[in-house]
């Protein structure tokens, strides 16, 4: 291994970053979403059971599970106090876009190295290939000349190869991750429709059965 990483040249450094940082940020996007997939699961229909007969209970509920987006969109709206259904409908969107950042967290540096990788390949190549000229003399098919011939073809090769390795793990974990994303904005739109329904059965029964107070308001 060692050998071939030398075989890269120069390049190989900024290629390892790029695998370095891409294996890190996997770790993490890849923890993060599983325990959101672990946790909501059973949440999200808990907290739809209870609200319409006891609105503080899923308030609660939520409460502990702040660390979860969807647990945080569903305080925002229940939060509110008496809101109307177009309050309501507001609020959970409004929350919805602002974890939206969160959920696509860097999406944008799996492609900046989705991007870079095969770059830094070719740039290797060219360095290969200017290193085989330099060296090559006509007429001279052994010694010097010919290893120097072998290095600089080697280091072009090892070089593109890496990178394109590089570039193809990454935009494999951009696409799983991004697929993620798209399940989970789904999930929070068919969640929160839910939620908005139960909320305006709740209106035409009786606002108090919705109304939420907060601390220092009187009931």
């Amino acid at each position: 291994m060692g050998n071939w990483f030398v075989a890269g040249g120069i390049v190989m450094w900024p290629l390892l970053l790029c695998s370095l940082l891409t294996l890190a940020l996997a770790i993490e996007r890849g923890w993060f979403w599983l325990q959101i997939s672990r946790q909501q699961r059973g949440l999200v229909p808990q907290v739809l059971n209870t609200f319409s007969q006891n609105p503080q209970r899923a308030i609660a509920k939520l409460k502990q599970h702040q660390q979860l987006p969807i647990a945080r969109i569903f305080l925002a709206a229940l939060t509110l106090g008496d809101a109307t259904p177009e309050e309501f409908s507001l609020a959970l969107e409004s929350a919805a876009q602002a974890e939206l950042p969160l959920l696509k967290r860097f999406q944008t540096l799996f492609e900046t190295v989705v991007g870079v990788a095969p770059l830094l390949g070719l740039l290797g190549t060219v360095l290969g290939l200017m290193q085989t000229f330099s060296t090559l003399r006509l007429g001279e098919t052994s010694g010097p000349a010919a290893a120097g011939v072998t290095a600089g073809v080697s280091e072009a090769l090892t070089s593109t190869a890496a990178g394109l390795v590089v570039a193809l793990v990454a935009l494999l974990l951009a696409n799983l991750f991004q697929g993620l994303y798209r399940r989970q904005r789904a999930f929070i739109q068919a969640a929160g429709g839910k939620l908005e329904i139960l909320h305006r059965r709740a209106q035409r029964q009786g606002p108090s059965s919705t109304t939420v107070y907060l601390p220092g308001q009187v009931p």
